[in-house]
């Protein structure tokens, strides 16, 4: 566990650098997740096999996450979300305290629900960024951010998560480069079998192959 420094808040997060990483890919939790999340800390296991270095970072402190647990308000302040990871993308890109070699190293985001709007948003703020993936997000809560994402993005949907596809579908009519990958019978925490291995197979794609060759 290491924990970032950022003016307004100190974040606890889980640094993992393979040798020789390609990249680095900082993740985005939301609606009451955290970085304790099994589903992205499978995703997670499945990019450091790549070769791909990964944060997991939970944007909000504990005093704070203990007040959305019982108001449900600050997972949806997308603006303080979005903050907090741009704060942690200038932090990866000058080198941790703790891990100074991820300086330089191309970087990539992955947001869940809530999280992928930041996600969205701060690469919108971040060109630097070289790729986002959302799994079961809500783009849409980015709103005016979208249209200013240059990063290509890919949009995971469950086929059996209708409205959350639908919001999909029409936030990638707003982005510059996305792609929509639809896991068929898959519900919005993907738990159905093989549905997971779907999801951590196609990002770890998406991310060699847009951040590996700096495309």
């Amino acid at each position: 566990m290491i924990t970032l420094k950022l003016p307004d808040a100190e974040l606890g997060g889980d640094l993992v650098i393979p040798d020789d990483p390609a990249a680095m890919v900082l993740f985005a939790h939301g609606s009451g997740s955290s970085r304790h999340s099994p589903r992205n800390r499978a995703v997670a296991e499945g990019l450091n096999a790549a070769g791909i270095g990964t944060l997991l970072l939970d944007l909000l402190t504990e005093q704070e996450e203990q007040a959305d647990r019982a108001t449900a308000e600050l997972r949806f302040d997308i603006e303080l979300l979005t903050l907090r990871l741009i704060g942690a993308i200038d932090a990866l890109a000058e080198g941790l305290e703790s891990a100074p070699h991820t300086a330089g190293l191309r970087i990539g985001l992955f947001g869940a629900s809530t999280g992928a709007a930041a996600a969205l948003a701060a690469a919108a703020a971040r060109p630097d960024v070289g790729a986002v993936v959302s799994r079961g997000g809500r783009p849409d809560l980015a709103g005016p951010s979208l249209p200013r994402v240059r990063a290509p993005v890919l949009l995971i949907v469950g086929g059996a998560d209708p409205e959350v596809l639908r919001l999909n579908e029409q936030a990638r009519q707003h982005l510059d480069v996305a792609e929509l990958h639809v896991v068929s019978g898959a519900t919005h925490l993907f738990e159905e079998p093989g549905a997971l291995a779907e999801v951590t197979t196609q990002v770890a794609e998406w991310f060699n192959r847009h951040l590996d060759h700096g495309t």
